[in-house]
């Protein structure tokens, strides 16, 4: 394997540090410091490894999925060796805040009960993430056929030629934006509407693959999948 470009070193030492520095008063040097992760395993890999080479503290990853790690804490409570919860997605974390909270729990992280209590740890990446965007099939879709955004895709006449992976924590953050901007009738109206249209795909890149193959017109998806795969496939 090639070592790491050195411009990404450096980045993923720093995010290591932001993320895992604010829970070094409560690490013991035998121990450490465990992070729940259910971020990408080797970005944050890279970033544990970064902070212990800088640091000498050891970091223990316990990689899972959001809405697994997420429930996992609410159920181990303030048992928890959890010393900082690494997600990209809001319901996770809001699912945590909502327990963390009302426990006072002092080892789980979220931004906003450290406000209130200045006793959780707080974590949270340094880069940007993901956008959103609609990965189309060139040979089916011309540019001016293409939606004009997400709510047109709930039109009958995109029935059976747009995917998604529904059941995933990336798609729930769309519906939750949606719901942020539209409103709840806009939104139920939407998801109603997507029952019908869409072909369901578990996870991003099995949906790119799809959308590449001609099995669908176009993918809702985060758009570094769309960028990975082209670099693989063009």
């Amino acid at each position: 394997m090639k070592s790491a470009h050195p411009f990404l070193a450096g980045i993923a030492t720093l995010a290591g540090a932001l993320i895992f520095a604010s829970a070094v008063s409560r690490a013991q040097s035998a121990d450490g410091i465990v992070v729940y992760n259910a971020q990408h395993a080797s970005l944050t890999q890279a970033w544990a490894d970064g902070f212990t080479k800088e640091t000498g503290i050891k970091i223990t990853l316990r990689n899972g999925g959001d809405t697994e790690l997420g429930n996992q804490i609410v159920q181990e409570g303030v048992a928890s060796p959890a010393d900082v919860f690494l997600t990209e997605n809001s319901p996770a974390m809001v699912l945590v805040d909502a327990a963390a909270c009302s426990l006072r729990w002092r080892r789980i992280p979220w931004p906003r009960c450290l406000r209130r209590s200045g006793q959780l740890t707080a974590g949270g990446s340094a880069l940007p993430h993901g956008a959103r965007c609609l990965p189309t099939n060139k040979t089916k879709l011309t540019e001016g056929q293409l939606p004009k955004s997400l709510l047109d895709l709930a039109d009958p006449g995109w029935k059976g030629r747009w995917a998604a992976s529904p059941t995933g924590a990336d798609f729930q953050a769309i519906v939750s934006a949606l719901l942020e901007i539209k409103g709840e009738a806009a939104t139920a109206a939407w998801l109603k509407a997507m029952k019908e249209n869409v072909k369901p795909y578990r996870g991003n890149g099995t949906a790119m693959k799809a959308v590449n193959a001609g099995e669908v017109d176009g993918a809702v998806i985060y758009h570094y999948y769309y960028f990975g795969d082209q670099a693989k496939t063009g």
